[in-house]
């Protein structure tokens, strides 16, 4: 079994509380301040302030002015850092009485700052609120717990609980064993997910040595399903944290193991609560219309659903990360799965997306491609299945500078995320991917140097 770490526990003195208030950067990453409870008025008085430049800075920490003009060249100005109560949650790892609050940047004249992933959701949702539709939208979140001198060698290893003198059980899907073994782990993150009121389902055991998925339960407020995901993302954590654990949403942190990935379900209903992409027994024509709208702009997103170089290595023929732009009913190897057809819980399933990609960002991509769907009347193209599908499918990329060339250049994407931040993002990713790709790996001198 685990051993908890007790240090904290052990103090000398009690802690006191704090609240935090958070901001979602570009790569879903939490930034903010603590707040002492004598204070806390002054979050919801809007006082709270932070450079706007904390929404464009990269994987590095860095907030690439050169590119984006938006730092030094403006003199880094402040942002009001605005609060949303409706996220106002328990901070369970923390000094009792701590909470944590996800806010939005504003400019100071009380605008939405366009960089701001939380602002841009709002506003994709604004668009179907005009139509009288509301998304309902669920995420599967999958991800890989590990040794916590992961940190220190640099060489992820599975916890070892999960390993046999020293390496991996092998494959451990749905393995309840596996599960029995991480309990104390897993019923600490079910404990601290409960504190902060997420929607948590199923508990599975993956493929993975140390792999494991949560499902949140559907919300009619895509908004509060992202930030339930970037508040289950915190809560698994700090509760690995709490066992000297660490745990990561990379794409793909092994290379012989599985790779982690997000999933959405999502379906639209009316102002009176009807799902409108039931098919009623009938032909699905509005469902197939979403599920091309999504296809058609697949592409074009898809940086946001592999956002670094390391989520195109869980791109692998022969695994359950889909390699084509194609659809199917029920068929877990498609970009698009339609698991139910007729009925409150006819709904699509988008499977592209790796545990990295940014949850506002992922919905705002996703819904867009929807969206276009409602607004045309489009065709998917022949249904894959296991003996049948398209002659020629189109491929998804495997290269994350084509990735950002393609995202740069789609109307699509200017026309959802805003031209601004469109080209923001594309250029601070591009820089990302051309310093990967400038970079000489041990692989490349245990492969080339020698022989070459």
């Amino acid at each position: 079994m685990l051993e908890q770490n007790t240090a904290a526990a052990t103090s000398a003195f009690a802690l006191p509380p704090r609240i935090e208030i958070l901001l979602v950067d570009m790569n879903g990453r939490l930034r903010g301040k603590q707040i002492p409870p004598d204070a806390e008025s002054k979050i919801w008085k809007g006082a709270v302030r932070l450079p706007a430049s904390t929404q464009s800075l990269d994987i590095w920490g860095d907030d690439n002015d050169d590119l984006t003009g938006i730092s030094l060249t403006l003199g880094d100005p402040d942002g009001a850092v605005m609060p949303d109560r409706n996220t106002l949650v328990a901070m369970p790892w923390a000094p009792s009485g701590s909470s944590q609050v996800l806010a939005t940047m504003h400019n100071l004249d009380g605008t939405r700052h366009f960089c701001d992933p939380r602002g841009m959701l709002k506003a994709l949702l604004e668009r179907f609120d005009r139509l009288g539709l509301t998304p309902v939208v669920a995420t599967e979140l999958e991800f890989y717990v590990m040794d916590g001198k992961s940190r220190e060698t640099g060489i992820p290893m599975p916890p070892a609980p999960l390993t046999s003198m020293g390496r991996p059980n092998g494959f451990q899907l749905y393995e309840m064993d596996a599960s029995d073994r991480m309990e104390d782990y897993l019923q600490t993150v079910r404990g601290f997910a409960a504190a902060m009121n997420l929607p948590a389902d199923a508990t599975t055991s993956e493929f993975g040595a140390g792999q494991f998925e949560i499902n949140l339960n559907h919300k009619a407020d895509a908004l509060a399903a992202a930030d339930d995901c970037t508040y289950l993302k915190r809560a698994v954590e700090q509760a690995a944290r709490r066992f000297g654990l660490i745990s990561t949403c990379m794409a793909k942190p092994y290379s012989d193991q599985a790779g982690s990935g997000m999933h959405v379900h999502a379906s639209l209903i009316d102002k009176n609560g009807n799902n409108v992409l039931d098919a009623k027994g009938g032909e699905p024509t509005l469902l197939k219309s979403v599920t091309a709208g999504m296809l058609k702009t697949m592409r074009e997103a898809q940086l946001v659903f592999a956002p670094y170089a390391n989520s195109y290595r869980r791109f692998q023929p022969a695994s359950f990360a889909p390699i084509h732009v194609d659809w199917g009913y029920g068929n877990r190897g498609t970009a698009i799965r339609i698991p139910e057809k007729d009925g409150p819980g006819a709904r699509v399933e988008h499977r592209v997306a790796g545990a990295d990609a940014n949850p506002y960002f992922l919905l705002i991509a996703i819904l867009g491609g929807m969206l276009l769907g409602l607004e045309e009347t489009l065709d998917p193209g022949p249904e894959t299945t296991p003996s049948s599908g398209p002659e020629n499918p189109e491929r998804l990329t495997h290269d994350f500078l084509t990735a950002v060339e393609a995202f740069a250049a789609s109307d699509f994407i200017g026309d959802i995320f805003g031209r601004q931040y469109q080209k923001l993002f594309a250029d601070t990713k591009r820089k990302e991917a051309l310093t990967f790709l400038r970079t000489v790996t041990d692989f490349d001198y245990r492969t080339y140097l020698a022989r070459i």
